[in-house]
């Protein structure tokens, strides 16, 4: 793809509710361009719309792919339609960034930046995260030996969810504490410990509808790292990420959410606080796809980290259906 700075003209498929983190900041950036917005209801699609004076309403998702217009597609609908909806988008000629987790199913996510590569367009799962400074910061000092040799890692990321009809605890959607939430913690024990795990066991507790509202799992890394994670949806808010090694324990009160932002470093009596700068994630994020779309970087995220989170959290799945024992990571 030849480089420029034309920005980016973008789509938006669905009108779900994480859109008003997005739309706004692909808005405001020089990078990127809102053109159209699609819902399965002609009449939302023009009421939002007009709400966040986008030109474009279409009342199906195939309409928004066909237009010539649109460049790329940010997909923000349910977990199941993930897979779907990207690899249509991409065999339509567009570029995608698809919300987390792309999929449960390593041989989807295959499929997905299959499709991608045969169209020669740019995939990428939107860990908004991962493009803050913090997350930066944190593997940096990680990497630079700051709490010695990594021995254990603890991730967490949870809050309360009232009612049933929420689309993250439909298991036809493939809802679910882990996918929604506790996928985060997955991978930030994964780009903590800098490697990727070998061997999963995972607990869960099923809620009403089927899904699970809270698991606890264990991750097992090369060298006998240890990562405990947890999740939940009946749990008060809770999120952090520590890291424990030989020499020192590194802590991140808001990893994922990026609220508040400072990483701990204790060494002994002694406590050191990093100051991080703080500018949204989602601008982050939304730069660096249009970037990499304009050729003027590489995008952060891509085919090996996507699949690796879907490996992971298949594994911790199927232990928790087999009531803990511990599976495999192919």
């Amino acid at each position: 793809m030849r480089a420029t700075r034309e920005p980016v003209r973008w789509g938006i498929l669905s009108t779900a509710r994480i859109n008003r983190s997005v739309v706004p900041r692909l808005q405001e950036s020089p990078e990127s361009e809102v053109v159209a917005v699609a819902s399965r209801d002609p009449a939302r699609a023009a009421a939002y719309a007009r709400e966040w004076g986008i030109p474009h309403a279409h009342g199906s998702y195939e309409a928004l792919l066909a237009d010539p217009e649109v460049e790329a597609v940010y997909i923000s609908l349910p977990n199941a339609d993930h897979v779907p909806w990207s690899i249509r988008a991409l065999e339509a000629g567009k570029h995608v960034l698809c919300e987390k987790p792309l999929s449960r199913r390593p041989d989807d996510v295959t499929r997905a930046f299959d499709a991608a590569d045969r169209a020669d367009r740019i995939l990428v799962e939107a860990f908004m995260y991962r493009h803050h400074p913090q997350t930066a910061r944190t593997v940096e000092l990680l990497r630079a030996g700051a709490v010695g040799e990594i021995r254990l890692v603890r991730a967490s990321f949870a809050f309360l969810l009232d009612g049933e009809r929420n689309v993250r605890l439909r298991p036809e959607l493939d809802g679910g504490a882990l996918m929604d939430v506790g996928c985060y913690c997955v991978s930030g024990s994964r780009i903590a410990v800098g490697a990727e795990p070998l061997e999963a066991s995972a607990l869960q507790i099923v809620g009403p509808t089927g899904v699970d509202v809270r698991l606890a799992g264990t991750l097992v890394f090369p060298n006998d790292v240890l990562a405990q994670i947890d999740c939940g949806f009946d749990l008060v808010d809770r999120s952090g990420l520590e890291v424990t090694g030989t020499e020192g324990i590194l802590r991140v009160a808001y990893p994922w959410t990026t609220e508040e932002v400072g990483i701990e470093v204790r060494r002994g009596r002694t406590l050191e606080r990093v100051e991080v700068p703080s500018p949204d994630r989602y601008r982050l994020q939304g730069d660096n796809v249009s970037r990499a779309i304009r050729g003027l970087e590489p995008s952060l995220l891509g085919r090996e980290d996507a699949l690796a989170q879907a490996r992971a959290i298949d594994a911790l799945y199927r232990s928790a259906e087999l009531g803990g024992s511990p599976v495999g990571i192919g």
